[in-house]
């Protein structure tokens, strides 16, 4: 039986069996159990920051593992202390930390901050995004404004409003007084690695000012240097009032975090949230050898230079199936003429590169913040041979 049915028998049907089994890596390349060598230009979904088996982060969390691997909260440790503090430093001093395991958890652990303060103060509903994703848990999911994941699990505890993404006018009508917070991705992920036009942000903070309401910025994809920045509001010289982090903050270990800033770094009380694998020592080990890598090696300028590599490549091919290029960095969405993504994503594979089919005419490139000049001209080469076989698939 080979490891795909292995699998299939094995596991609950919600993945489907995924085309690849994959057995080892190093730097920004995979193996898969046949010992086909794949260039990773998914990342593990924007997670892996440094690649695969880079020597900072096994280093970091053999270590750790090898000390202390796990205290609860019940016990406090230096590595998630030592986090928090430059998670803060790196937002400019100011707020509080909340460390998860996820970036389902992260936000829910904002959905609470936002439910409690809504309650205090009187504010009855919460705005999101149409197209949005916050996570698949039933907070989370109430603010995921993707009508084929969510409705199926409704009703929902809280009323949300949701508002085409990118319309500021939109946003401001369903901002009012009884409004508790506004949920929004600084550039929508799961929707397609869709920008949202300049300036939205900037107005988001102000209409969110105006009534009172809490802004909330869904990080979870978007931070970590992944648009060649720390985090991707800082793009437009705002701050939330509450942030959510996830995915490559960790560089392949599970962990996730919510800042409150100002008043909404209080909130909660002496028991009102927890978690019993949040602040892991050894992910906390993990998280503090990816920032001190990411500043360590320059890869915020990196990303900012081989993310213009790569848009620009990709952007200067002439095929009918192409469309144009989105996104920020080394987040990118290659945009098609026609829904052909999937047979992109195959053709793909067979040349020897991994890219995530994320809408049926978006692919998504998340590739290790490592990734080289020379490695993004290898996929921009075989770029033009994998839409003509997907165009005939």
């Amino acid at each position: 039986m080979s490891l795909y049915d292995r699998f299939e028998a094995a596991f609950m049907p919600n993945y489907g069996v995924p085309p690849v089994a994959l057995a080892r890596g190093e730097g920004c390349e995979v193996w898969d159990v046949d010992g086909n060598r794949y260039l990773d230009m998914i990342g593990g979904i924007a997670v892996s920051s440094l690649g695969h088996a880079h020597p900072a982060l096994g280093e970091a969390v053999s270590r750790q593992v090898a000390t202390i691997a796990h205290t609860s909260n019940l016990f406090l440790h230096e590595p998630e202390v030592l986090l928090a503090e430059r998670l803060l430093g790196l937002l400019g001093g100011q707020g509080r930390v909340f460390l998860a395991n996820s970036g389902t958890e992260a936000n829910e652990c904002a959905f609470k901050l936002a439910l409690k303060y809504g309650k205090t103060t009187g504010r009855t509903y919460f705005v999101a995004a149409e197209n949005a994703f916050h996570g698949r848990t039933m907070g989370a999911l109430s603010l995921t404004g993707k009508p084929s994941i969510r409705d199926q699990f409704g009703p929902f505890p809280v009323d949300v409003r949701f508002v085409p993404y990118g319309d500021a006018d939109a946003l401001k009508n369903a901002v009012t007084d009884e409004c508790a917070a506004v949920f929004l991705e600084p550039t929508q992920g799961e929707a397609g690695v869709v920008p949202p036009p300049d300036g939205y942000f900037r107005a988001a903070r102000e209409i969110c000012t105006a009534a009172g309401a809490l802004l909330v910025a869904d990080e979870i994809q978007s931070a970590i240097g992944r648009t060649g920045h720390w985090f991707a509001h800082q793009h437009e010289g705002v701050l939330p009032d509450i942030l959510t982090l996830a995915k490559g903050l960790g560089g392949g270990m599970p962990i996730g975090a919510c800042v409150g800033f100002g008043a909404a770094g209080t909130i909660f009380a002496k028991g009102d949230h927890g978690s019993t694998f949040g602040g892991n020592p050894v992910s906390a080990a993990a998280a503090l050898a990816v920032l001190d890598t990411i500043d360590g090696e320059g890869l915020l300028e990196h990303v900012r230079a081989v993310g213009s590599e790569l848009a620009d490549g990709i952007a200067a091919v002439d095929h009918p199936l192409l469309k144009g290029v989105r996104g920020r960095g080394l987040w990118r969405a290659i945009v098609l003429t026609s829904p052909r993504s999937a047979q992109v994503q195959a053709a793909a594979q067979r040349a020897g590169f991994l890219v995530n089919a994320l809408q049926p005419d978006a692919v998504r490139l998340a590739p290790p913040l490592v990734i080289t000049s020379a490695q993004v001209a290898t996929f921009v080469t075989a770029l033009p041979a994998i839409l003509d076989e997907a165009s005939h698939d």
